[in-house]
């Protein structure tokens, strides 16, 4: 089985759209998108009747929470709290009760194994939590954290917007990557692609271009609040 994994769309619906052409030339069996849907992008409620149309499994981001029942103390910087707010309203504006009620619902974990001879557990940050932040180099923290259910052959979360594969233990934890704000210096859009068979897997992280001066210029017609921030991170591909 190939399957497409999808994380961190951020409201990119641009780059969304270019990731999904990539995904259907890959001619995948199923494709699973990780959360933080919609919340910090231009076109938040495109992405969302985008990821509605498919056949995909959906699971929850921490983004997801924030628009469904704000953000609380402590869960960002104080420095960024009133703009990420600003942000926040926003987005309200522009989706409706049936959407927020689709991101209060959604699951927040995935379990695959129907028919696989691997199983795979895949989450947004880590199973227990929507914000906890994994680092691939944090050993430790990946081994409590991510790789919680022993069961498992392949570990799958993104929320970090950085990715990687590390092999650990006989068995592979893998970061998606972000498909609609990377932070890791490198602006394409990143997902992953696991082709499961036999008891194997093999794994491939993607990197696809798109217009990425469209995506700002969204931004500055729909007079979002935080433009200059915004911009450099989807130019760049660096940490807001």
């Amino acid at each position: 089985m190939r399957i497409a994994f999808l994380s961190d769309i951020h409201g990119n619906a641009t780059a969304l759209e270019a990731v999904l052409r990539d995904v259907r030339l890959q001619q995948v069996d199923k494709i699973c998108f990780l959360g933080d849907l919609c919340f910090r992008g231009p076109e938040p409620k495109r992405v969302l009747d985008i990821i509605r149309s498919l056949d995909a499994d959906v699971i929850k981001g921490n983004a997801d929470e924030w628009l469904v029942r704000g953000i609380q103390q402590g869960e960002v910087p104080e420095s960024s709290l009133e703009i990420m707010n600003l942000e926040r309203d926003w987005t309200l504006q522009r989706l409706d009760e049936e959407d927020l009620k689709y991101l209060k619902n959604l699951p927040t974990e995935l379990i695959l194994d129907d028919g696989l001879d691997s199983i795979v557990h895949a989450f947004h940050a880590t199973p227990t939590s929507l914000f906890d932040v994994v680092l691939p180099d944090d050993t430790t923290k990946i081994e409590e954290t991510i790789m919680q259910r022993d069961e498992a052959d392949l570990y799958v979360y993104g929320h970090i917007h950085h990715p990687f594969i590390r092999s650990m233990h006989g068995k592979n934890v893998v970061n998606t990557g972000s498909v609609g704000m990377p932070f890791d210096g490198h602006p394409l859009a990143s997902y992953l692609i696991a082709d499961i068979e036999e008891g194997r897997h093999r794994l491939h992280l993607n990197r696809v271009p798109y217009n990425r001066e469209h995506v700002v210029e969204i931004y500055k017609q729909g007079g979002y609040p935080n433009i200059e921030t915004m911009g450099r991170v989807i130019f760049y591909g660096v940490r807001p």
